[in-house]
């Protein structure tokens, strides 16, 4: 017979499940704190030794780290999708920043195609927030907000395609790019005219976004990431130029 007698769940099961879930979808985050054992207990209605059970579970299989006196974190599961060594080879090489604005427009282009066709309203409603704060960031020339809100609204398009493999791959790609291994996104906004630029592009790629227009949302998508290369292959050849022009006023000089 192919029938097995049902037996009771768990409490602590359902919890681990609830938590791994969060995880996946990437509602909880990276570093992100768990309320008190008493608190998160109480919003989940279990018993507190249920919930502990839960922990020590999802500790064991590296999802949540406790701290000292501190609480109980999501792990940096993003942390593990490099290795150290793969991370400086990346950082050492020029080639690496064109490989990954590439890698970037393949994945962001299908992940805007599919955020166009899958998101639900209140997720373009985050995309729209998102792009208001960078219009107020531009305003006042704030350009530490604007390129922190840039990849906030990429990572908002790549949530809204409701793929979690693509999410996780993702914000381990930004998180880099964050702590500078591919470029520095300051580069970006040091003239006006760039950082207006830029701005209209990602007003365009959120137009097509809240159409549900799937074709223009990819080739917003696209055309953003080509002026990002071209600028910095600009940038990059401006910085070489401005190196061999050094050389020549110090040779100068010393004649």
């Amino acid at each position: 017979m192919p029938y097995q007698k049902v037996t009771p769940e768990k409490l602590s099961s359902a919890v681990t499940r609830q938590i791994e879930k969060l995880i996946l979808r990437g509602i909880l985050r990276p570093g992100e704190r768990l309320p008190s054992e008493r608190d998160l207990a109480d919003k989940m209605g279990v018993s507190r030794p249920s919930l502990r059970d839960a922990v020590a579970e999802l500790q064991g299989k590296g999802l949540l780290t406790s701290r000292a006196g501190s609480g109980i974190y999501v792990a940096d599961v993003l942390g593990s999708a490099f290795s150290p060594a793969l991370i400086g080879l990346f950082a050492d090489h020029d080639e690496a920043v064109f490989d990954y604005i590439a890698f970037r427009r393949d994945l962001e282009g299908l992940a805007a195609d599919r955020a166009a066709r899958l998101a639900s309203d209140t997720d373009l409603k985050v995309i729209q927030t998102i792009f208001v704060k960078m219009e107020t960031a531009h305003a006042s020339s704030n350009s530490n907000d604007e390129a922190r809100l840039d990849a906030e609204f990429h990572m908002a398009i790549i949530e809204a395609s409701h793929n979690v493999v693509m999410l996780h791959m993702m914000r381990s790609m930004f998180q880099m790019l964050r702590e500078g291994v591919f470029y520095n996104r300051q580069v970006m906004f040091r003239q006006r005219m760039t950082r207006d630029m830029l701005l209209d592009q990602h007003r365009s790629i959120n137009t097509a976004l809240q159409a549900r227009d799937p074709v223009q949302a990819r080739k917003a998508i696209e055309s953003h990431l080509n002026f990002v290369e071209k600028c910095l292959s600009d940038q990059q050849t401006s910085d070489k130029n401005e190196a061999i022009a050094k050389q020549r006023l110090d040779h100068e000089q010393a004649r």
